[in-house]
């Protein structure tokens, strides 16, 4: 079973989160969670310090085992 990768973008300031969007699957949750700090960290770089602190945002993540449709 894969496991996906989803990000998060928060606003400390607006009180919510953005809807998350999937970034990759990966075969162990192992693999998931190491890219979840590299895609978070790079995210940060991106967005820049300006509007991180403006609206003091952060990133959060989460690996979950993917969904396979049934097949009939």
């Amino acid at each position: 079973m894969k496991v996906v990768l989803y990000l998060i973008l928060c606003s400390g300031v607006a009180g919510n989160c953005l809807e998350p969007v999937k970034i990759n699957s990966y075969d162990t949750f192992y693999d998931c969670m190491s890219a979840g700090y590299e895609e978070s960290f790079n995210k940060n770089k991106q967005v820049g310090p300006e509007q991180i602190n403006k609206y003091q945002m952060y990133i959060k993540f989460v690996c979950a085992n993917e969904k396979v449709e049934s097949q009939i």
